[in-house]
C-alpha cells in the first residue's frame, strides 16, 4: 500500500511563543507496547470521544472521596458536607455557563441522558427541528414528537436561512424546539448559534445547545447565545465519566412528568383509600434526579469547570488553534488525503479533525497508527451516520476487511479517520501522527493485520 510519488517535504508550523503549556491531565507518562518492538507514550488523540481528566480533577474527587456521604437525607457530618458539595457544583455549573438567574441545572449522566431528558420534558404537539449533521445523541431522542431532519448547510449563513425557512413554512404554530450542535464531533466546525437561536425566538421556538464538542474548547454563555437549554458531558469536559448537564429554562421541566420516579423527585407522598398513592413532585431540578445522586460526578464536573476558568480560555483556545494548523498542514502535504467539512478550510473549528485516505481502509490506518505508533485516533461514522454518508458522498456500508481500500466499488469511502485533541495534548503527540499518516501512506504499514469482528487488528 504505498505510493511512487515521493511526499513533499513535511510542512513546518511556527510556534507560537504567547501559547501556554498543556494542562496535566491523567495518563499522561502511560507507555504502550508496539508491534515493532520496544514501548512509546500514549498519544491520546480521541478527546472528541472522551478527554482524559484533569489531574486537577481527579486530585479534588480524591480529596473529597474519604468524606463521601449520601445527599439531602441524611443528618450526619458527611451526609451534610456532600449536600452542600453537590447543590454548589450547581451554582458552579451555572457561573460556568453564564445561566439566567431563573434558570435550572440539572445532573444527568451524560449529553445523551440530558437530550432524552429533555425530549421527555415537551409540550404536547412540540415540533422538533435538527439538522441531519447532528450527532445521534442530538438526533434520536424526538420520538415522540413531530421531527423535522434539515438537510446539511454548506455555510453557516446557509444553516440560518434553512432554519428560518423551515420555521416560517410549518403549518402548525404551536410550540417548536430547534436542536443544534455548537461544534461538529465530525468536522470540528462551529456552527452560528447565537444567529440560529435569534431565528428560532424570531419564530415563536425555543432552542437547546448540544455543547458536548463545544464547551470544552471555548467558552459558553447562555445569555450570550440566548439559548433556551444547553447539554454537555463530563468525560468530554476533563471529568471522568457518568456525568452530565442540562441547564436552561424551568418551565417545561416543572410541568413535566419526571424523568425518573422516585425517591429525591417527590416532595410528598400519601396512600389512598382505594390503595393507590398520590405524589407532589418537586419543582426544582430535583424533580428529574430521582435516587441517589452521583455527587462525585456532579464534584468532578464543577473542578473541571473551575479548572477551566481558571486556566483561561483565551489561552487554551490559542493553543489549540495552533495544533490544528499543525495536524490540518501535515495532512494536506500527504497525497490522497481528504480533510472532511461542510463550511470550507477557513471555517473557525475545535480540535476534531475527520478525514480519508485514498487507497486506505480506515480501519487499517487507525490499528496501524496504534500498534505501531501508540496514537490513539477513532474510526468509522462517529455516531453522526448521516452527516458522515453526506460528507462522503454515499451510504455507509459493511466495512471492508482489513487490508482492501476503503471504498465501495464506485469509490465512494466508507468511513473515515478521527484524530482529537484539547487542552492536555502535547505538541509532541499530534507532531507524531501527522509524522505516522506521512510514513504510512509512503511506505505502507509494517505488519500485518487482519480481521477480526468488522476491525482490522495485528496479527499477532
Amino acid at each position: 500500500m504505498s505510493v511512487s510519488a515521493p511526499l513533499p517535504a513535511a510542512p513546518t508550523v511556527a510556534p507560537d511563543q504567547s501559547v501556554r503549556a498543556p494542562l496535566p491531565v491523567l495518563g499522561r507518562d502511560v507507555t504502550v507496547p508496539l508491534v515493532t518492538g520496544g514501548e512509546v507514550g500514549y498519544a491520546a488523540l480521541d478527546y472528541a470521544a472522551s478527554a482524559p481528566a484533569l489531574q486537577r480533577v481527579w486530585d479534588d474527587v480524591a480529596a473529597y472521596a474519604p468524606y463521601y456521604g449520601s445527599v439531602h437525607r441524611g443528618a450526619g457530618y458527611l451526609s451534610q458536607l456532600s449536600t452542600d458539595l453537590f447543590e454548589n457544583a450547581r451554582g458552579t455549573v451555572a457561573r460556568f455557563l453564564d445561566c439566567r438567574d431563573t434558570d435550572q441545572v440539572v445532573f444527568t449522566r451524560s449529553t445523551t441522558d440530558s437530550l432524552n431528558l429533555l425530549a421527555r420534558a415537551l409540550p404536547a404537539d412540540c415540533h422538533v427541528f435538527v439538522f441531519e449533521t447532528e450527532h445521534h445523541a442530538a438526533l434520536l431522542p424526538w420520538n415522540d414528537a413531530r421531527l423535522t431532519c434539515l438537510d446539511a448547510p454548506r455555510s453557516p449563513e446557509q444553516a440560518v436561512r434553512v432554519l428560518e425557512r423551515a420555521l416560517a413554512d410549518r403549518a402548525h404554530h404551536g410550540p417548536a424546539l430547534v436542536c443544534v450542535t455548537g461544534a461538529s464531533n465530525v468536522t470540528g466546525e462551529l456552527w452560528p448559534v447565537r444567529e440560529l437561536a435569534a431565528a428560532a425566538h424570531a419564530h415563536g421556538a425555543r432552542i437547546v445547545l448540544d455543547a458536548a464538542q463545544l464547551a470544552p474548547h471555548h467558552p459558553v454563555s447562555v445569555r450570550d447565545l440566548d439559548v433556551d437549554w444547553v447539554a454537555f458531558s463530563g468525560h468530554k469536559l476533563y471529568a471522568p465519566f457518568g456525568s452530565g448537564v442540562l441547564a436552561g429554562r424551568a418551565d417545561w421541566l416543572r410541568a413535566a412528568e419526571p424523568y425518573l420516579a422516585g425517591g429525591g423527585a417527590s416532595r410528598a407522598v400519601t396512600r389512598r383509600s382505594d390503595g393507590g398513592v398520590d405524589v407532589e413532585w418537586h419543582d426544582t431540578a430535583a424533580r428529574h434526579e430521582a435516587g441517589s445522586p452521583n455527587v462525585i460526578g456532579a464534584y468532578a464536573i464543577a473542578s473541571a469547570c473551575r479548572a477551566l476558568t481558571e486556566a483561561g480560555f483565551d489561552g487554551l483556545v490559542a493553543r489549540e488553534r495552533h495544533l490544528v494548523r499543525v495536524v490540518r498542514a501535515g495532512l494536506a502535504a500527504v497525497p490522497g488525503v481528504r480533510v472532511l467539512s461542510l463550511f470550507g478550510d477557513d471555517a473557525p473549528r475545535v480540535g476534531v479533525i475527520s478525514f480519508v485516505v485514498e487507497g486506505w481502509n480506515s480501519s487499517h490506518l487507525a490499528a496501524a497508527l496504534s500498534a505501531e505508533y501508540g496514537i490513539g485516533v477513532r474510526d468509522g461514522l462517529f455516531c453522526a451516520h448521516p452527516l458522515v454518508r453526506t460528507l462522503l458522498g454515499g451510504d455507509p456500508q459493511v466495512q471492508g476487511v482489513c487490508g482492501s481500500p476503503d471504498a465501495a466499488p464506485g469509490g465512494t469511502p466508507l468511513n473515515a479517520v478521527r484524530v482529537s485533541f484539547g487542552a492536555g495534548t502535547p505538541d509532541e503527540h499530534v507532531e507524531r501522527f501527522v509524522t505516522a499518516v506521512r510514513e504510512l501512506v509512503r511506505d505502507g504499514a509494517q505488519w500485518t493485520y487482519r480481521t477480526e469482528n468488522g476491525r482490522c487488528v495485528p496479527a499477532v
